[in-house]
């Protein structure tokens, strides 16, 4: 359980909107999984593609969203537009839903 006391409410208050605005850009599924993707490392659009089972154009409006929440930023190599994670934030929530949502496989049989 998390203790408002010991972080200071008025302190988790001052980051409250920044903190909603990264679950906002996360409870899109497409998006959270776009951002998985990216947890491995940079990646183009051609490359997310398949991974991802988006249209060229839809996949790219919620890369726009994501670089306007400052979430991914991008790195140009030719026409190549290459994307990561710009907050590390983003990998740290990842890990959490992760944990909660992917518990690890149990490797007995019964």
């Amino acid at each position: 359980m998390i203790d408002l006391q010991t972080i200071g409410l008025e302190r988790f208050q001052a980051s409250a909107g920044e903190a909603a605005a990264l679950l906002r850009a996360l409870s899109n599924e497409k998006r959270l999984m776009i951002l998985c993707q990216l947890g491995e490392g940079e990646m183009s659009v051609g490359q997310l593609l398949p991974q991802v089972g988006l249209s060229q154009s839809a996949l790219s409006q919620h890369l726009a969203k994501l670089r306007d929440e400052a979430l991914v930023s991008t790195r140009r190599d030719g026409t190549t537009i290459f994307y990561r994670i710009a907050d590390p934030a983003v990998l740290k929530v990842i890990a959490v839903l992760a944990e909660i949502y992917c518990p690890p496989v149990s490797s007995e049989k019964a």
